[in-house]
C-alpha cells in the first residue's frame, strides 16, 4: 500500500528533522525548500532514528540483526531531549516562564510540601503538612479558566478540579509521585511510611498498600515499567522495592553509599540508570539493574547540600540544584559540569531545599528563588537569564514541579497554598 500525501509529507519532515539533528542545517533547509514543506522547518529531532531502530526487529537483514545483538554502552541513549552535541544553537520555541499566570489556587490546612504531575500531564497532585493529598484534573483547571474568560460560568462546582482528597498519613507528606502505568498515587511522609493509593475508586481515601521505613521519607522514583520503586529517606542508603511483593533491596557494596541522608532520587527514562542527591554534597549515578554506583560527582556544588538531581529526557545529562542556590547541568559521558545557571539566591544561600526543573521541552531551566519569592529561569542551552516571575506566595516556596506536556507548573508554599501556573494562549500563537 502506497503512503498518501500526508504520510509522505510526515516522512519528509522526519528526514528534514533528522538532518537538523545531525547538524546538516543547510541540507535540511534546501530539502525543505525543494519539497515545499511548510515553514518553519521542523525542530531537531531523532524521531526518525528511533523509528528505524524499532523497525529493525521486523527487517530480515543480517547487518540489522548483528546490531541488535550488540550491548549498549552504559551512557548510550536513544530518546529525544536536550542534546548540546547537536542543538546548542537552537532558539527556544516555547514561551518564557515569566509569561505564565496563576489560573487556579487550592488551599491546604498546613504548608504545602510536595507536588507532582502524572506522565502525560493530565493530573497533578499536592501533598501537605496537614497529612492530606489532593489530586486535580488539569483539563478541569483549564476549562474553569476558559469559562472565566468567556464569562460563561455554569456554577461554582461545574468543573471542580479536585477529583480526590486522600487521607492516610499521620505526619507531613514530603513527596508524591504517580505510578507510570496504573491509577496509583505514591506518597512518602515524616511518619516513616510510603503509601500507595488506588485513586481510580472514587470513594476510597485510604491507601491500598503501606511500606514501612525506619526514617522519614524524602523522595520517590518509580521504575518506568512500574514494577519497582526507589525510596530515599533521612538515611544514606536508598532502598529499592518490588511494588508487588514489597520486598526491599539495597546496594551490596557499603562503599557505594552516601555519607549523609539522601534528598532526591530519579530514574532515567530508559531505567538503565538512576541518580541520587545527598546532604553530603555528592551526586551519585547508579546502574539501574545491579544498583551499583557507576559514577560520583563529588562536592557537586562545592560542598553544599544537594537539593535535587534529575535526568534529561535522553538521559545524557543530569540537572542538579543545591542549597547554594545554583543550578548545574552535568554531562554523563564526560563526567563534567557543562553549564552553571547563576543569578538565583543573590541575597544569600537558601534555607529550604528546592528542586530545579526543565520546562516541557527542555528549552528552559526553572528554579524558585527563596529570598525574592520569584521563579528564575534560563535558556537551557546557553544559561541566558530570563525575566523573573513573581510567584505571589506570602511564604517560602517549598515545592515546584513543571508539567511534562504543556507550559504549566505547580508551586506549593508554607502559606498553605498551591498555585497552578499556565501560559495562556494568545492571538499571536499558532
Amino acid at each position: 500500500m502506497k503512503p498518501d500525501i500526508k504520510d509522505r509529507e510526515y516522512m519528509y519532515r522526519l528526514i528534514i528533522g533528522q538532518l537538523f539533528y545531525d547538524g546538516h542545517q543547510q541540507i535540511a533547509v534546501n530539502l525543505a525548500n525543494t519539497l515545499g514543506c511548510s515553514a518553519p522547518p521542523p525542530p531537531p529531532s531523532d524521531k526518525l532514528f528511533r523509528l528505524v531502530t524499532i523497525a529493525k526487529q521486523f527487517v530480515e537483514d543480517p547487518d540489522y540483526k548483528a546490531e541488535e545483538n550488540t550491548m549498549p554502552m552504559p551512557f548510550e541513549t536513544s530518546s529525544a531531549g536536550l542534546d548540546l552535541q547537536y542543538d546548542a544553537d537552537v532558539v527556544a520555541t516555547s514561551p518564557e516562564p515569566s509569561q505564565y499566570e496563576t489560573i487556579y489556587l487550592t488551599v491546604h490546612k498546613a504548608p504545602c510540601r510536595a507536588a507532582a504531575f502524572n506522565s502525560d500531564g493530565s493530573l497533578v497532585a499536592t501533598g501537605s503538612a496537614d497529612c492530606s493529598i489532593k489530586i486535580m484534573d488539569v483539563e478541569r483547571i483549564l476549562a474553569r479558566e476558559k469559562e472565566h474568560r468567556e464569562m460563561n460560568e455554569n456554577g461554582p462546582d461545574a468543573h471542580h478540579p479536585v477529583i480526590r482528597t486522600l487521607y492516610d498519613h499521620v505526619d507531613d507528606v514530603n513527596t508524591v509521585i504517580f505510578h507510570p502505568r496504573d491509577a496509583i498515587l505514591i506518597s512518602g511522609s515524616n511518619d516513616k511510611t510510603v503509601k500507595l493509593f488506588d485513586f481510580s475508586k472514587t470513594a476510597v481515601k485510604r491507601a491500598m498498600k503501606t511500606l514501612s521505613e525506619v526514617y522519614p521519607v524524602r523522595a520517590l522514583s518509580c521504575h518506568p515499567g512500574g514494577e519497582f520503586l526507589l525510596v530515599a529517606t533521612d538515611h544514606p542508603t536508598v532502598r529499592l522495592y518490588n511494588i508487588e511483593t514489597a520486598q526491599a533491596y539495597a546496594s551490596a557494596n557499603p562503599d557505594d553509599q552516601h555519607r549523609e541522608s539522601v534528598t532526591d532520587v530519579h530514574y532515567s527514562e530508559n531505567a538503565r540508570l538512576y541518580v541520587t542527591a545527598s546532604k553530603d554534597g555528592d551526586v551519585k549515578v547508579w546502574d539501574g539493574v545491579s544498583s551499583r554506583c557507576v559514577e560520583t560527582f563529588k562536592r557537586a556544588h562545592d560542598g553544599s547540600s544537594i537539593c535535587s538531581a534529575k535526568f534529561t529526557k535522553n538521559g545524557k545529562y543530569i540537572l542538579t540544584s543545591g542549597m547554594d542556590s545554583i543550578v548545574k547541568l552535568w554531562e554523563l559521558s564526560t563526567n563534567r559540569c557543562l553549564i552553571v545557571y547563576t543569578g538565583a539566591g543573590a541575597t544569600g544561600a537558601q534555607d529550604y531545599p528546592t528542586s530545579a526543573s526543565f520546562n516541557q521541552n527542555e528549552d528552559f531551566v526553572l528554579f524558585p528563588d527563596e529570598k525574592s519569592g520569584s521563579m528564575c529561569s534560563w535558556e537551557a542551552r546557553n544559561a541566558d537569564r530570563k525575566r523573573l516571575l513573581a510567584l505571589g506566595h506570602t511564604s517560602a516556596c517549598r515545592t515546584f514541579v513543571h508539567s511534562p506536556s504543556m507550559p504549566a507548573f505547580m508551586t506549593g508554599s508554607d502559606d498553605h497554598r498551591a498555585r497552578f501556573w499556565y501560559r495562556k494562549p494568545t492571538t499571536n500563537d499558532n
